[in-house]
């Protein structure tokens, strides 16, 4: 297989852009994920790509508690804030210039005060193969902040990440 020819297919798949969150005992943490898709409707699953060299990833591995915050159009820096693991002070991720405010889920996972809508997950299967871990995670819970906007994603922000 030609690998340019792959790059360039593979790019042609849509993504739109969101911050997971995690949180095992005492540590949290958050990144941006682009490789998510709702897999049923009952119940509702999600399937997340995770890298598995991350904090977050070993957060889900030890059992930990996710969430996902959708974001929107214009929200660029809030994604750019997560790439990579973003540390947690207090009730803040810290990025850079870049304070995240959040509020705890019922579970205790932080969920992005900014995010116009987010949802808690309960791993159900992941799947390690390649780089990145297939992580499949049941919608245990929803909320919306603002109506609903339109998604962020890598083509408003100029950016590829695939192939």
């Amino acid at each position: 297989m030609d690998a340019a020819t792959r790059k360039t297919a593979l790019r042609l798949i849509p993504y739109g852009l969101y911050v997971i969150t995690t949180k095992a005992g005492d540590s949290v943490s958050g990144a941006t994920v682009n490789w998510v898709s709702q897999m049923s409707f009952e119940p509702p699953l999600l399937a997340l790509g995770v890298k598995k060299d991350t904090k977050s990833f070993a957060n889900i591995k030890a059992g930990g508690d996710l969430a996902i915050s959708f974001l929107g159009s214009g929200q660029g820096a809030l994604a750019f804030a997560f790439f990579g693991d973003t540390p947690f002070e207090g009730s803040e991720f810290v990025a850079k210039d870049l304070r995240v405010a959040t509020e705890p889920s019922a579970s205790g996972v932080p969920l992005l005060t900014d995010a116009p809508a987010w949802a808690t997950l309960r791993v159900t299967d992941v799947v390690e193969r390649g780089d990145h871990a297939v992580v499949v995670a049941e919608v245990t819970d929803v909320g919306l902040r603002a109506e609903a906007p339109q998604a962020l994603t890598l083509k408003e922000l100029n950016l590829n990440y695939g192939g």
